[in-house]
């Protein structure tokens, strides 16, 4: 599925901005854990926004992720105001856990265990 040109630019910009708005939210609520925007995907008719997080330590992941859903408004209303001029319609937003880097920590036990054996 390749994504267009504006699906792509409206992506960067929705990243950028979310990225600053959970840097805020971070300091505020979950100090000592690390929280990362890794993707924003664009659907085609640019209504859905999914964003995917990091989070470190992992197993606060699912507390992460289920406070940043409750406040998922406020979040939508932060961030239609910061890109407002540059969009009429501010997508709904989707949030998900990125584990890929937990996939990676995992394959890289495992092939050491083999290694190692």
């Amino acid at each position: 599925m390749e994504e267009s040109t504006r699906q792509n630019k409206i992506s960067r910009l929705l990243h950028r901005e979310m990225a600053d708005i959970i840097l805020k939210i971070n300091k505020a609520k979950y100090s000592g854990k690390l929280i990362t925007v890794s993707t924003v995907r664009v659907t085609k008719d640019l209504g859905i926004a999914r964003i995917y997080f990091s989070i470190f330590p992992s197993e606060f992941a699912s507390e992460v992720l289920s406070d940043i859903k409750l406040n998922s408004k406020q979040i939508r209303g932060e961030l239609g105001r910061k890109i407002g001029k540059n969009l009429r319609i501010v997508p709904e937003l989707e949030f998900y856990i990125d584990d890929s880097l937990d996939y990676i920590d995992n394959i890289n036990k495992l092939i050491s265990k083999t290694t190692d054996n």
